[in-house]
């Protein structure tokens, strides 16, 4: 990246207190554009937490972040606006609204904007069902209705209904058996080749490792603590990032285990 080129988001020293919580502790990450990143760690690490502070969904303390070389809380309400337009989120859980039909979920903020009619909302968000692979008559289902996987397909339709240029996925694949773990790492790559989008990913499946990214950064205890290409985090040397990508039991990271 050249000097002139700024990178697409910035994180200088940003820190996140939630009263004695030091959540986030001075994280630096550069994210340029048509980057494939994941965020790896433990829970409770602040990986989620991050990608909330960028999006200014939750404030940040101390630090700076940039986008486009601009900082973030220097936007007025019309350029956050613009920069919220950037984006398209999936949540934990999928984090759909039980009492909205699917297509309204999909076409959810396309109806707050006010940008669209309802006809031209639910064609929207048919079309999108239809990207990820799921036909124009679930649209009027509700979530209980669908399963797990077909959640989360609706979620990813829902993050790219308005055609951002940059992917948040937050466990896209989290409580799905291998096969629609594939399927759904599967449409994240076609989705994200025809938007060109920049994605940051947040996963525990170490086998999406190499399908759905190009570099990886561990968070713990909320700082990164490690940082590269995917291709070399199988054979890091950073110990707490070998415990975690091998799923050792024994390492520097500690879990409190009550003894029954």
């Amino acid at each position: 990246m050249s000097e002139a080129t700024p990178p697409l988001i910035q994180l200088s020293g940003v820190e996140k207190r939630f009263g004695i919580n030091h959540a986030l502790k001075g994280v630096d990450l550069s994210v340029a554009k048509g980057d494939s990143l994941v965020l790896i760690g433990g829970s409770g690490a602040g990986k989620t937490l991050l990608l909330k502070c960028i999006m200014g969904l939750i404030p940040f303390s101390t630090g700076t972040i940039t986008f486009e070389g601009a900082d973030v809380n220097g936007f007025n309400s019309a350029e956050r606006r613009r920069f919220l337009d950037h984006f398209g989120m999936t949540f934990q859980k999928s984090g759909l609204f039980d009492s909205m039909p699917v297509w309204q979920n999909v076409a959810f903020r396309l109806l707050q904007e006010g940008t669209m009619t309802q006809i031209q909302a639910k064609e929207r968000a048919v079309d999108r069902l239809a990207a990820v692979g799921l036909d124009a008559p679930t649209a009027d289902l509700y979530p209980a209705e669908l399963s797990g996987g077909m959640q989360k397909r609706v979620g990813l339709a829902r993050a790219i209904a308005n055609d951002p240029d940059i992917l948040f996925l937050d466990e896209p694949t989290a409580g799905l058996d291998p096969i629609m773990t594939n399927v759904i790492n599967e449409l994240i790559l076609d989705i994200v080749e025809r938007l060109g989008a920049t994605v940051v990913s947040i996963t525990s499946d170490m086998s999406s490792l190499p399908v759905i990214s190009k570099r990886v950064a561990m968070v713990h205890e909320g700082r990164i603590i490690w940082e590269g290409p995917t291709a070399e985090v199988n054979d890091c040397d950073n110990p707490y990032v070998d415990q975690f990508v091998h799923s050792r039991a024994e390492g520097p990271i500690e879990m409190a285990v009550t003894a029954l």
